[in-house]
């Protein structure tokens, strides 16, 4: 099927075949062409322009057009860390929050992460899907085209599983390119308080090897912070996961500065997330690597804490990805429009750096940039169709303004 997407305001997000990152300086600018057109054939990009160099609308019965009106069209957000597969809520806590109490109290509790796998071991398969499928839909009516989920409440083997039966059911049922990762090491699990060796075994011993005989994920994660997993398990688990040619993403750095960059960077971690807390240390650890610094302002906003230091990465040449960190504990939001504002108004990148943040560099953090990211050829064709607005800075400037008119999924 053939789709041309005419009278387009400002075509923005465009870059060329085979760039699947911008760092440093590259990250200032977002190449666009105004009062422009383009042609999807069967779900991918085949064509851009001017539309002045656009001839005979209409004239093909069998092609299929599509009036922007005068909007911006602009790739889909990529949202390259979730948790949006969990049980019920933690609206209790968030009460806990608003008397003062921090998440690693809520978490010392017996709160926290541990809540979630309750909840979720006492819900069924299905159930788990229902919930779980609410929220892809509404994070895709928001302008995301590609999800990275998480499990990691489940910390059993069998809940950890189920987890990411889920996750496999969403990719073969939604629209949403779709991307699992296995997060056993999210915390340790109410039967091994005080053992924590002992989980880090059955993370390595049970869990993996039932994770990768099944195909389950893409990527193996560890909460990698003050608390949690130490360095020294998060290599013993990263080790274990090579030897499934399981690739590494690392929460780090979020309560304290831990080590986990540095752990990342030294088995090759696609990403490193969180970097709340971080120094100069993580910034020279990560020069010259494949590893993408991804920031999650979202969960900064609910929890109160410092805002990653987005601009100090990219002065420095690095590229910087921003996310969502939906969740139901520390960031209860998958609007990434609303992580692209706060990447502008608390961490105060541009908004041309924070659109590539949220699109071709968050696409790069979830293993997609070949196919996602940006106006390409040769690229899905997963798209958001504005109203007529201002200017690329007004989806920042005026967050909450609703100025989506479609979402285009392939």
């Amino acid at each position: 099927m053939k789709q041309i997407i005419y009278n387009i305001g400002t075509l923005a997000g465009i870059l060329d075949e085979g760039v699947l990152k911008l760092e440093g300086s590259r990250m200032n600018h977002v190449e666009s062409i105004s009062d422009a057109y383009l042609v999807v054939e069967d779900g991918i990009i085949a064509g851009l322009g001017s539309m002045d160099t656009l001839e005979g609308i209409g004239s093909d019965n069998e092609t299929a057009y599509i009036d922007a009106k005068g909007g911006y069209v602009m790739p889909c957000f990529c949202d390259s860390h979730t948790h949006i597969v969990y049980a019920g809520c933690r609206d209790g806590e968030f009460r806990d929050k608003i008397a003062g109490l921090s998440y690693e109290e809520i978490a010392a509790r017996g709160g926290g992460i541990l809540n979630s796998a309750d909840l979720l071991h006492a819900t069924s398969e299905d159930e788990l899907y229902r919930q779980s499928m609410e929220r892809v839909n509404e994070i895709m009516a928001m302008g995301t085209g590609a999800v990275e989920i998480k499990s990691g409440y489940g910390l059993t083997v069998e809940d950890e599983i189920k987890m990411l039966r889920v996750i496999r059911r969403i990719k073969e049922t939604s629209p949403l390119t779709v991307k699992a990762n296995f997060l056993g090491a999210h915390a340790v699990g109410r039967a091994y308080k005080g053992r924590q060796d002992e989980y880090v075994d059955l993370v390595c011993n049970e869990m993996l090897p039932r994770v990768a005989e099944e195909g389950l994920a893409d990527y193996v994660d560890v909460f990698c912070d003050a608390g949690f997993f130490t360095v020294e398990d998060t290599a013993r688990i990263l080790e274990k996961a090579a030897q499934y040619g399981i690739r590494p993403k690392i929460h780090a750095n979020e309560l304290e500065v831990s080590g986990g960059v540095q752990v990342g960077v030294r088995y090759e971690a696609l990403s490193v997330d969180h970097l709340e807390k971080t120094t100069d240390a993580e910034i020279e650890a990560l020069r010259g690597s494949g590893t993408m610094p991804t920031m999650l302002p979202g969960c900064s906003f609910f929890l109160g804490l410092p805002y990653g230091r987005a601009k100090d990465y990219i002065e420095a040449g690095l590229p910087v990805a921003l996310a969502s960190d939906y969740n139901p504990g520390s960031s209860p939001s998958g609007n990434m429009r609303f992580v692209m504002a706060l990447g502008c108004i608390k961490m105060r990148l541009t908004p041309e750096q924070s659109f590539n943040a949220c699109t071709i560099n968050s696409a790069y953090a979830m293993g997609v940039s070949d196919i996602l990211g940006s106006i390409t050829v040769g690229k899905k064709a997963n798209l958001i169709i504005t109203k007529p607005i201002p200017s690329l800075a007004f989806i920042s400037y005026c967050h909450q303004t609703p100025v989506i008119e479609k979402v285009l999924i392939h």
